[in-house]
């Protein structure tokens, strides 16, 4: 499947020439024929020279390429293959990787595909292609959550519908810190995951940190499916979270505007925010739910200039959907970026509201070997309807909306520290102060220094979730507050900003 993640213009003008021919004197031409003997018989010196460096490099890397050795389906030449047995067999650490010979061809290739002008063709193992087509089609086993890493915690961010984890009351801004009693401090997301995941019908324990009280939940794996989530606003408003552009996107869609159209709801949210793009086939699908057949949805234009173009296929059109709003983030890309666009271009009733996406507008193929490992390489640049190439630029939207302050430090900002008390200053005292001010605590600073009403609010915040009330911003209280700022992020709307302003939209 292909997946996302201009000429020049020359001006020649007629130039018409004249030959000029100037006849020679007797001397002159004598002289001539003497330097053509001379120049002859060098280049017939210069012929020899270089048949015997020619040879000589023929002898030399051909024959041996002959003999050339094959190393898990692929040739190496004698320099590459001498570096590799020296590397089996002499290089100190060599004794102790298992399966050294493929370990060392893996990092022969990425280094081959790794280019900085195009950071999105790479080589991938055959796990990291199992890994990759999970994080676009979100079907797995697992337990249903997402998790972000801050500073040295893992905390959740969101709790799947009708996932394991749901069922079992895992909720968002949990900070996890055991997995099966393995300390899980510091643990980051390749280990975490893998202890998280399983096979199914098996149970993981997880423990919890849920504002400060530590919570141990029993958790049986199962098939998790996270494409998409839909909702209800105001009874009037449906909203559609769309993850990724997955093979079962346009499906699950499907479903959320079906219950919308039994409540005879036509407002639409589409929520793109992190979309990282996916399939072109997908693409093409969901917007064929909002757009008329024949459209163009985006054009593909390869090395040559040649443009492919790809066209609603009509299927499920939903005509009485609208107006749309669509909300966009800095990390919105590439299949997303080419629907947003393209609803833009092809509707008059789309509103964008966020930040400016990522600006991704190459396409990608993957050529799969037997071995299951791929190479996942750019092929092509995608336009918009009209032919805009948003790469490097991204998509303002028609709204320009911030994230909550609160929310953008806990994202950007970190800090180590074991305490703050009153008159200090750390980044960590402003991303208490800034959430504690998000949650509704009247606080006189959000600047980092540790002031006597932030340590009164701090005292409250600790009355309020049972710590020790001492007005000291702890490693505890911090991940008190955090957890608490990002429950209520994750499980409640009224503080996103950009939602709020999405749907004041329809109501004029």
């Amino acid at each position: 499947m292909k997946e996302f993640n201009e000429g020049n213009t020359n001006n020649t003008e007629e130039v018409h020439r004249i030959k000029l021919t100037r006849h020679l004197w007797e001397d002159e031409v004598t002289y001539r024929k003497q330097q053509s003997k001379i120049q002859r018989l060098k280049f017939l010196v210069a012929i020899f020279l270089v048949l015997g460096i020619l040879l000589g490099w023929i002898f030399g890397t051909f024959v041996p390429l002959i003999q050339k050795q094959s190393y898990g389906g692929a040739t190496t030449s004698e320099k590459l293959n001498s570096i590799m047995e020296i590397m089996e067999n002499e290089w100190l650490f060599g004794k102790d990787i298992e399966n050294i010979e493929e370990r060392l061809e893996n990092q022969a290739i990425y280094g081959i595909t790794t280019n900085e002008e195009d950071p999105h063709t790479e080589y991938m193992s055959r796990e990291e292609v199992e890994e990759f087509t999970q994080s676009i089609n979100r079907n797995f086993v697992g337990i249903g959550v997402e998790y972000a890493t801050l500073e040295e915690f893992n905390i959740i961010t969101r709790v799947f519908r009708d996932s394991p984890a749901e069922k079992a009351g895992v909720q968002g801004g949990d900070i996890i810190t055991k997995i099966d009693g393995v300390d899980a401090t510091g643990m980051d997301s390749d280990e975490l995951k893998e202890r998280v995941t399983g096979e199914e019908g098996t149970e993981v324990v997880i423990s919890v940190s849920r504002q400060g009280k530590d919570i141990d939940i029993p958790i049986t794996r199962g098939e998790v499916s996270a494409i998409a989530y839909g909702q209800v606003f105001n009874d009037s408003i449906g909203y559609i979270n769309l993850y990724q552009f997955g093979e079962s996107s346009a499906n699950e869609i499907t479903k959320f505007l079906d219950e919308f159209e039994r409540k005879n709801i036509t407002n639409l949210v589409i929520d793109l925010r992190s979309n990282g793009g996916g399939y072109i086939t997908s693409l093409v699908d969901v917007a064929s739910l909002f757009v008329e057949k024949g459209n163009v949805v985006i054009q593909e234009e390869d090395r040559s200039g040649a443009t492919e173009q790809h066209t609603a296929t009509g299927k499920n059109y939903r005509k009485e959907f609208g107006p749309i709003v669509i909300l966009t983030s800095g990390d919105t890309a590439s299949a997303a970026e080419a629907f947003t666009i393209a609803m833009k271009e092809l509707r008059d009733d789309v509103t964008v509201i966020g930040k400016t996406t990522y600006g991704k507008g190459t396409v990608q193929i993957q050529n799969t070997f037997p071995d299951g490992s791929s190479l996942k390489y750019t092929t092509a640049k995608w336009l918009s309807p009209n032919g805009v190439w948003i790469n490097k630029v991204g998509i303002e939207p028609d709204i320009d909306v911030d994230d909550p302050e609160a929310i953008s430090s806990i994202r950007t900002q970190s800090d180590e520290f074991e305490q703050y008390k009153e008159d200090e200053v750390g980044l960590a005292i402003q991303q208490a102060q800034l959430c504690l001010e998000y949650l509704g605590y009247t606080i006189d600073r959000t600047d980092g220094y540790f002031s006597k009403n932030t340590k009164e609010v701090i005292t409250e915040f600790q009355k309020e979730y049972s710590l020790e009330a001492d007005g000291v911003l702890t490693d505890k209280t911090y991940k008190a507050i955090i957890s608490a700022t990002m429950l209520d992020w994750y499980t409640s709307s009224d503080n996103d900003i950009q939602l709020q302003r999405a749907l004041e939209v329809f109501n004029g």
